[in-house]
């Protein structure tokens, strides 16, 4: 990836409110538009699923889901998933995952979250053995599998990223480190040692690609940019990894508090395509190896998406 638009991914929606027909249209569109990836989180709808309805429309767009939660899918579960939708488009899938949060995987699944990261670190090594070697024979302490694979696809594996010892564990064993909603200065400061130093022990002469992620409000006018910015930010400081890195990132936040107006400023990237493109490729050039882009709709979302993914097109 060389050019500033090959490295920059547009999201197709929050996953709280999506309908999977309107997902698939953006999809269409982003690639029409010149966009080279998209990316999609699991929520409410089945990710995998959507891209591969979306495969059959498109013919070259890239697309990564951000994330896919590990508790509530086996990783031999996923790997089928994975296996048909790369049948359906070679080589144009990135595979996102996560272990989410206590209130969702708990509260929402009733299952039990418990050692996220060396659940995590468990469930990369049986996905990648299916993957990428076509055998597993792995009877560890989460799971115990045996199974051979009909191909190895090598389909790249992101872990989600919020804290240092996520990126650590994403510079062992990952293809790629998936933040949401990180600052940009956090990101560069923190955890990019932290990648380079998890890849270094693990061997790894050069970390997995960092992708970062920032927030566009197409509006010059800045307290509609604030406001949006505050409608998304807020849902996520309802969940404590969130609150703990945005005050470890220096934005001192409380559980279910509403955002630092300074955290939005930081997250939001506001103003006409001109300043957007600038910006956009500010932040490839600071070392980021990626960007995700969220559209934040002010006034026409309609609208405001055709010019966000022009925008991004036309880098």
């Amino acid at each position: 990836m060389n050019s500033v638009r090959e490295r920059i991914g547009f999201v197709v929606g929050d996953g709280h409110s999506m309908n999977a027909a309107v997902a698939i249209t953006k999809i269409v569109a982003a690639e029409v538009a010149g966009v080279r990836q998209v990316w999609m989180n699991q929520e409410y709808l089945d990710t995998l699923t959507i891209f591969a309805a979306s495969a059959a429309r498109t013919s070259a767009v890239s697309m990564g889901t951000a994330v896919i939660q590990t508790y509530p899918r086996h990783p031999l579960a996923l790997a089928q998933q994975v296996l048909a939708l790369n049948d359906i488009a070679p080589g144009r899938l990135r595979l996102g995952i996560g272990p989410s949060h206590r209130s969702v995987i708990e509260g929402i699944f009733g299952l039990p979250q418990t050692k996220p990261l060396a659940y995590m670190r468990e469930y990369v090594e049986v996905l990648r053995a299916i993957l990428w070697e076509g055998k597993v024979d792995h009877h560890g302490e989460f799971f115990n599998v045996v199974v051979t694979s009909p191909s190895t696809p090598r389909i790249p594996i992101l872990l989600s990223t919020l804290g240092e010892k996520a990126f650590r564990l994403a510079g062992e064993i990952a293809d790629g480190a998936l933040s949401w909603l990180c600052p940009i200065p956090y990101l560069l400061r923190t955890a990019m040692p932290a990648l380079q130093k998890g890849a270094a022990s693990a061997g790894r002469s050069v970390p997995p690609p960092l992708v970062g992620h920032v927030l566009v409000a197409l509006t010059t006018d800045r307290n509609s940019a604030m406001a949006a910015g505050h409608r998304l930010i807020d849902i996520y400081t309802r969940y404590p990894f969130y609150v703990n890195m945005f005050t470890r990132a220096g934005f001192p936040t409380t559980v279910g508090g509403s955002a630092p107006d300074s955290l939005v400023d930081s997250l939001v990237i506001s103003g006409n395509e001109d300043t957007l493109a600038a910006r956009l490729s500010e932040l490839i050039g600071s070392g980021l190896d990626e960007l995700m882009v969220t559209l934040l709709p002010v006034v026409d979302s309609a609208d405001e998406q055709a010019r966000l993914l022009h925008s991004i097109g036309g880098l």
